[in-house]
């Protein structure tokens, strides 16, 4: 009878325990599902260019980028005649800089080296910390010839990406209208292609939508090999900017937190207003950015 007894209590007492456990697991939070986790845990990191503010010092342009909230700077060379990254390897130099980004609490995200290459700044960016070197592919793939004009590209670009294993630094190539990097196929080629972890994209969906490409598709292909990305729509003066243009970013930012995206999000332009003009354009363009994660991230959860 005993031995009965106790059997009837344990198997009492393990029925309850089930039922308690399955009630704890139904009053437990649901987590996202696997597909959404990255996008759930991603977080949001914005810069901007110091091609905003060409017409200011390199100082002020930073005081300016600061002062808005950006935690990054994209610092450009002499393209538009922006005078800032010439004048910081003449001037400043890496410890100059350096000073100057600590005091101003910036991080250096890029050099922007369309004009003059990146070996004429890799040694600067190396000794400045590193960071990300942008310019563009050249060239143009003849029909049927895309993976060979890649492959080839690939080839012209090994000392660049040697230069940036030895400066510990990376160099992004920009997708422009006509270029050997431009279409979706091409960004796919890219992707496929590329050998060096050096080597990766900096997206311009200005000119995808030039194509009337996918620029949430082109996010998606370029994967972990996006380095940078533009926050640029094709549209004139300040509606080039997110939030003051039409284009809705809620769809970027959710293909860029689904990628986990581990750089900068770059409000950009071109042909930049006067600087108290560009600092009211860019404040609207980082609240809308900012609004958008916050749109992304409810999406996810």
């Amino acid at each position: 009878m005993t031995d009965d007894r106790n059997r009837s209590i344990d198997r009492r007492q393990m029925l309850a325990g089930m039922a308690c456990g399955a009630a704890a697991a139904a009053a437990a939070p649901k987590l996202p599902a696997a597909d959404k986790a990255p996008a759930a845990r991603w977080k949001m990191k914005l810069a901007t260019s110091s091609i905003q503010y060409s017409k200011l010092p390199i100082e002020q342009a930073c005081e300016r980028i600061a002062a808005l909230g950006f935690e990054g700077i994209d610092i450009w060379s002499g393209h538009a005649g922006c005078p800032h990254l010439d004048d910081v390897q003449k001037r400043l130099g890496a410890d100059g800089l350096k000073k100057l980004l600590a005091k101003t609490k910036l991080t250096l995200y890029s050099f922007s080296v369309y004009r003059g290459g990146y070996r004429r700044y890799a040694k600067l960016l190396g000794e400045a910390g590193g960071g990300v070197a942008i310019h563009g592919a050249g060239g143009k793939a003849k029909r049927g010839q895309l993976t060979a004009s890649m492959k080839a590209m690939f080839e012209r670009l090994k000392p660049e990406a040697e230069l940036a294993e030895k400066y510990n630094s990376y160099v992004a190539i920009e997708n422009h209208g006509g270029s050997l990097l431009n279409t979706l196929d091409s960004f796919k080629a890219f992707v496929e292609l590329n050998t060096s972890p050096r080597l990766g994209i900096a997206l311009a969906p200005y000119h995808l939508q030039g194509l009337k490409a996918s620029v949430p598709e082109a996010i998606t292909i370029a994967g972990k090999q996006l380095f940078f990305f533009y926050a640029w729509q094709r549209q004139r003066g300040t509606a080039q900017l997110p939030g003051i243009g039409t284009t809705d970013c809620v769809p970027w930012i959710k293909a860029l937190a689904k990628i986990n995206y581990r750089w900068y999000v770059n409000p950009f332009m071109h042909h930049e207003p006067k600087p108290d003009e560009m600092s009211a354009a860019l404040a609207k363009s980082r609240d809308y950015l900012r609004a958008c994660y916050a749109k992304a991230a409810a999406a996810t959860t």
